[in-house]
């Protein structure tokens, strides 16, 4: 009664919940109001979710009974498929049967008619009559000549091929256009399984047709049985068979290469493995001796010279016999050598398995052995197909040199490519994709040094990357180029303009625009300046190119730097007081000293030389010049302003010793920086006398 009670609570509740109308907050309401406490609750909820448990075990019964008859169904309609394609092939050969019947009866019977037509006429009509054998067959064109049995046998043959590739093919999607090549047939064909090159794992399940002169690569519709798509189509000429060699649990192997991909196939077994390998070279090799053939037969002379202009005036016969011997024996180039007749499979091979030099030393061979013949129609066919691998070897080797390629080689990883280009008559753009390839490599190195804090680090590390780079490039780029005569070496003068570009650029971000002192910025171009030395005792003198690329951001530190020199001795001017200082001991006069040659005039022209070179002498010195006349100004202000006797002594006694000690001095070191002296610091030490202008005026003109 309880079990009752049960199913019929669990019966009313389903019936609750699957309701139209059902509303799950009000039913949470109503429950818990109608409820006597927690237990009811408790086992309320343990009744929904065994209700939503059954509900789930129910779901999955349908799912999987669905399953089961969605599987049935699929393979009840893939047998249905088979047994069509099946009918179809039947319906086909039937075709076949049907269609060579009146080729083996009706000869037979118009055989009969003949004879009962000769018969009926008594021999009247002769040969050639209305009657006879010759007029029947030119009506019904299908009589067999002399010995014509085995030729309609090889026709026969021919059609049957013919006509099996075609039913072959209808079951290939995609291939229509295959079947309108004339005297195409199917020489062998097979499952395969395809694997990746790299990592050898399996990719798909595939079939090869090979005809006589392509192979049909199809791949397996697992969907549809006995049913395929069209995946790729390859001439034999321009295909390469490799042997892959057992590598257990990889075996029964063999590589296909075909310009400029790669692809591998795995045999059910050795066996057919085997008749692949043998049946793809023996096909090869046929159309090859077709093509040889067809080229003998072009090449070969149309027929002797015509009788009758030598009959008409036999005074000309040696002079016309000198003019068309030799023509016949101009036209004959012996292409049937079996290394030129593989010629063009054996460039596909070099340049697959990337043998640039064998690929190029075969393209030497063939010139040099068609080097002062005649080009007739063979000869430029063979020219046309040699050109082709040409042009893609030098696709090839310009890939090798651009600039998407790793560049961790070094400019020695370039020189494969580009001496194969230049043996190939292409210097100019070997040059151009060198330096090229050569300016990404030293682009790249800048892009990857790590910017330290300390500026005159960064500069030290990037004056080594940046130089060795262009010494490593030079020497290869004359390693390489050696002997060449076009334009090369005034390319690589302009590639290496814009590559001191690049670092200028870079130099220039970190040490002038950051803003940092002058004599940071002296220490960072001496570095890069003796490295220019370096350079040019290496027999590439640079320096020029570095000058004139930083003259003007160096024009402008030195502008600022003066200004930042005047401005702080305008300050100190300003609180001068002229009292004389006692030092007490000589350690505090020596430091005295290094600070007076660290600052003002001697710090910045000793900064400044470091900076120097001829395109800034006119700069500096008037820079020079300027911050000089500002603490002459003020000795000379002062001395005017002055009534105290003793301090005004003090102030000449200053005066002389800048005109007599430190313009001497200044004089003296710019001589020695610049190798040259400066006739405005002459004519300013000479004037030994300070210039007085208004007393009243508060400015002083030296």
């Amino acid at each position: 009664m309880a079990m009752a009670m049960s199913d019929s609570g669990a019966s009313r509740l389903r019936r609750q919940l699957e309701s139209g109308g059902f509303e799950a907050s009000l039913y949470v309401k109503q429950l818990s109001q109608q409820s006597d406490g927690d237990r009811d609750l408790q086992e309320h909820r343990q009744r929904i979710q065994a209700l939503a448990e059954e509900t789930a075990q129910n779901l999955k019964r349908n799912v999987y009974q669905n399953y089961r008859q969605f599987i049935e169904t699929a393979r009840e309609i893939s047998y249905l498929e088979s047994e069509m394609y099946q009918l179809s092939h039947l319906l086909t050969e039937q075709k076949s049967s049907l269609e060579s019947i009146p080729l083996t009866l009706l000869p037979a019977a118009a055989a009969a008619a003949v004879a009962g037509a000769a018969s009926a006429s008594g021999g009247e009509e002769g040969a050639g009559g209305p009657g006879s054998r010759d007029h029947l067959r030119g009506q019904a064109g299908f009589f067999p000549t002399p010995g014509g049995a085995s030729r309609d046998g090889s026709s026969l043959g021919e059609e049957g091929k013919q006509r099996t590739l075609t039913t072959l093919l209808e079951k290939v999607e995609g291939c229509r256009h295959l079947l309108e090549t004339p005297g195409q047939y199917l020489v062998y064909n097979g499952d395969l399984v395809e694997y990746e090159a790299d990592h050898m794992a399996q990719l798909q399940r595939v079939h090869g047709f090979l005809m006589n002169d392509c192979l049909l690569v199809a791949t397996w519709l697992p969907q549809r049985r006995g049913m395929y798509r069209y995946n790729a189509l390859y001439p034999l000429d321009g295909l390469a068979v490799v042997n892959v060699k057992d590598n257990p649990p990889m075996k029964d192997m063999f590589k296909l290469l075909m310009f400029p991909e790669s692809r591998i196939f795995q045999a059910e077994n050795a066996k057919i493995k085997r008749e692949w390998l043998e049946v793809l070279e023996e096909t090869k090799r046929a159309l090859s001796e077709k093509r040889r053939r067809e080229q003998e037969e072009a090449a070969a002379p149309r027929g002797p010279p015509q009788v009758t202009s030598k009959a008409s005036n036999p005074f000309e016969e040696d002079e016309e016999e000198e003019l068309t011997v030799p023509e016949v024996e101009e036209e004959r180039v012996d292409l049937s050598v079996e290394w030129i007749q593989e010629l063009p499979e054996d460039l596909d091979v070099c340049i697959a398995q990337r043998d640039f030099e064998g690929a190029v030393d075969l393209l030497d061979k063939l010139n040099h052995y068609l080097e002062d013949k005649p080009s007739p129609p063979p000869v430029k066919e063979l020219r046309a197909k040699v050109d082709e691998r040409v042009r893609q070897l030098t696709e090839v080797l310009v890939f090798e040199l651009s600039p998407d390629r790793s560049l961790r080689g070094g400019p020695k990883a370039t020189r494969r490519a580009v001496s194969q280009l230049i043996r190939l008559g292409q210097c100019t753009k070997a040059c151009e994709l060198f330096l090229r390839n050569r300016a990404a490599a030293v682009h790249t190195a800048i892009r990857q040094l790590r910017i330290e804090g300390a500026t005159l680090l960064y500069i030290h590390k990037l004056c080594h990357v940046f130089f060795n780079s262009l010494l490593e490039t030079a020497r290869e780029f004359e390693t390489d180029f050696a002997g060449t005569d076009s334009g090369c070496c005034s390319a690589f003068v302009v590639w290496a303009r814009s590559a001191m570009g690049m670092f200028v650029d870079a130099f220039s971000k970190q040490v002038f625009d950051s803003k940092e002192s002058l004599s940071t910025a002296a220490e960072c171009v001496k570095v890069a300046k003796d490295q220019c030395q370096l350079l040019g005792d290496k027999g590439l003198d640079l320096t020029f190119i570095i000058h004139a690329l930083l003259v003007k951001d160096i024009q402008g530190a030195l502008h600022s730097y003066k200004e930042i020199i005047i401005e702080a001795t305008k300050h100190r001017n300003s609180e001068e007081m002229w009292r004389r200082m006692n030092l007490m001991t000589p350690e505090a006069l020596g430091k005295l000293k290094e600070e007076m040659k660290s600052c003002g005039t001697m710090g910045f022209l000793e900064e400044a030389l470091k900076l120097y070179f001829p395109e800034l002498h006119m700069v500096l010195l008037e820079s020079l010049v300027e911050i000089i006349l500002v603490a002459v100004q003020h000795v000379d202000y002062s001395l005017r302003c002055e009534q105290d006797p003793e301090k005004k002594a003090f102030i000449r006694q200053n005066a002389s010793f800048l005109y007599e000690t430190v313009l001497p001095v200044v004089e003296k070191r710019f001589e020695e920086g610049v190798g040259k002296p400066a006739k405005q610091l002459q004519d300013l030490r000479n004037a030994s006398r300070l210039i007085r202008v208004n007393p009243e005026s508060t400015t002083s003109v030296v």
